[in-house]
Parts: C-alpha cells; structure tokens; sequence
C-alpha cells in the first residue's frame, strides 16, 4: 500500500532502522585555536579485511552509499565496457567536477544520437573559477559520465534503455547481486531511495561499506575498473579533489572515492591485508572535505602512505582523534602531523600579554 512520507517533523520512528539520533557518532577530528577547541567534526569509520569488520568507531552508522559505489555499480558491464579507452573506463566511475576534461570524455561515451537518452539533471560545474556565465547542461552533473556509461553498457548487453534510472531495471538487479558477492547470497537493502542524480542508492552500514571497499582490494586484478582510476585519477574526481588526490599519492595502491553526503571510500593494497583492506569514513553532518582530508591522511599515514595535508584552516590547527585507527596503530599515528612545517603559528601571539598588561596596569 502506498503512503505519503513523511507525516511528521519529529520524524517517524520505523522499526531496524536507526536514524542519526540514535547512532553512536563520536568525534573524529577537532580544530582548535591555540588548544581550545572551536569546531569538532563526528562521524564514523570502519576497517574491513576482507569480510570482517576489524575496527569500527562511531558506530556501525545505516547510510546510503551513494556515489562512493559506482567502481561496484560499473562491474555490471565491465565486460561491455572493456573497448573503451582508459579515459572513458575513468570518467564512468566518476564523480567529476564537470571540466572540459569531464565532459569530453563523457559524451565520448554515446555516439550524439543517443545522447538524448542521457537523464542526469541539469547542472553547472561543481568548482568554479570566476564569473560564471554557463548555462546548466546534463554534461556537466557530476554524475554524467557514469550515466553514459550505464546506457552503453545496456546497449552491449541487449537491455532496454528506456528506464534505466528505475530500481527494477536489469541494471540495478545486476547491481545488487555484485554486492552480495561480498555481503553474502541472502543480503537485502533495508532501504532502497533516489539518489541526487536519480539513480537508485541502496542503505548499507558504514561496516558494510568497508567490506565491500575490501572487496574491491581483494579482486583489484579482474578486471580494468582498478586500473583506469588509478589511471586517470583526474577524471574521476577533479582538481584538488581529495579522492583524485589519495590516488595520485599512492601510486596505484589505493582506489578512492567521495560520496555524498560525507562519505570516502578506500580500497588499499597492503602486504598485511591480503584478503584487500578497506576503510570508509562518515561525516556525521554531511560533506566536509576539509575534515575527511585530516582523517585520511591519518589511516593512510599509519599504512605507510603520504598524504599532504589539505590546505590550512585560518588560525586553527587540526587533531585527529586516536579512535580512526585500530590501537596498533596509535604509536604510528603520533607521528602523522596534522599542520605542516612551514605552517606560521597564527592562532597566538609570540610572547605573554600579561606582562605588558601587568607593566600598563603598575
């Protein structure tokens, strides 16, 4: 029976499904000005090897995947897929910023008569440099190369492309039974929603989503999905973009990739881990990839990887909290700074203010 949702402000309260009121979101990353704290960023993480979860902090948080799923969404067709040129293999798993670059490569994907079946609502680039003077096109949502991607795969398959945005769709079913090679033959999505692009996105945990990252570690070599990002990590997410920016720094052995609202996947490549290690981060209060930088850098520095800071806060500094790593790390964590070198010590004065207020005062 079809109901109208939701019926209430508060919220209803629906049965196995926990909102973020009830979760156990703890704090990953506080700025402080000169130690006093000023904002503190929760969330959640979890460490999967292979199908067990090996750390979790924050709670095991019920959440949509979103756009951190698509190396997993665009395995339904890696075989169709596979004539393409690394480029085109790179922007279908990409949530990209919408540059020339971007949308070159995505239209790449449909020969121009088909383009129009192409359904990504219309948008402008998602960073932009200076006025603004271009009008919204499907091209440039961030979404569009993966939908080019979907509708070439179900051309190559024989599917019909006409509702291929819908959950029932053969796409999205082959969808769900890649992620039951990793979460098990009877898993079921408690629920299934529209994503920002209108693609279906189903609910998983934040430890299922580090199981499934492991799992991309693990069968890395079977086909080209792992390749082409690390590739092209530039079309996958863009300039600055931390995803594109953790690829770049670990040289092929680790995939990354952002989700709204607030999610990182990491797929890692490590001697210690060779059943795949995978680590997803939450931001409890959505997008921040300021905050997530800061505690990828960390999980990346005690794995061995180096991750440059991002960019500064003004006059603040931040501090990781020792709960993003399982506890063997933590000595390995004490040496992961979180400023840099050359950073100036703004969020002070060089010298005690109380003795010249005290003199002003005699």
């Amino acid at each position: 029976m079809t109901t109208f949702y939701p019926s209430s402000p508060l919220g209803e309260h629906i049965a196995g499904i926990p909102t973020g009121r009830d979760v156990d979101w703890q704090p990953l990353v506080d700025y402080r000005r000169f130690d006093v704290s000023e904002t503190t960023i929760h969330g959640a993480v979890a460490w999967a090897h292979g199908s067990e979860i090996i750390h979790s902090f924050g709670g095991n948080v019920l959440c949509y995947g979103r756009s951190m799923m698509k190396p997993l969404m665009i395995k339904v067709f890696t075989k169709e897929l596979e004539g393409c040129t690394w480029e085109q293999k790179a922007i279908s798993v990409a949530s990209h910023n919408g540059d020339t670059e971007h949308v070159a490569a995505a239209t790449s994907l449909l020969p121009e008569s088909e383009q129009p079946l192409m359904l990504t609502p219309l948008d402008v680039p998602l960073i932009q440099f200076g006025r603004q003077v271009r009008r919204p096109r499907r091209w440039y949502h961030c979404c569009s190369g993966e939908h080019a991607a979907i509708l070439r795969g179900c051309r190559g398959k024989g599917w019909n492309r006409a509702g291929y945005m819908l959950p029932q769709h053969p796409f999205f079913l082959a969808y769900l039974e890649q992620l039951r090679r990793f979460l098990g033959p009877t898993w079921e999505p408690l629920r299934t929603a529209k994503d920002g692009c209108g693609l279906p996105t189903v609910s998983n945990t934040v430890g299922e989503l580090a199981v499934l990252y492991a799992g991309l570690a693990k069968v890395r070599n079977e086909d080209w999905i792992w390749e082409a990002m690390v590739r092209h990590p530039d079309l996958v997410g863009g300039f600055n973009r931390l995803d594109s920016t953790v690829m770049k720094a670990c040289e092929g052995r680790v995939i990354a990739k952002e989700g709204a609202d607030g999610l990182l996947g990491l797929a890692i490549d490590h001697p210690d881990y060779p059943n795949g290690l995978g680590v997803v981060i939450k931001i409890a209060h959505g997008w921040n990839p300021q905050a997530t930088w800061y505690v990828a850098r960390a999980v990346l520095g005690v794995l061995g990887f180096e991750l440059r800071n991002p960019y500064g806060l003004r006059r603040q500094k931040a501090f990781v909290v020792p709960g993003i790593v399982p506890e063997a790390y933590l000595p390995a964590l004490e040496k992961v700074a979180t400023w840099d070198d050359w950073d100036p010590d703004q969020d002070r004065w060089y010298y005690d203010w109380h003795d010249f207020a005290g003199a002003d005062r005699a």
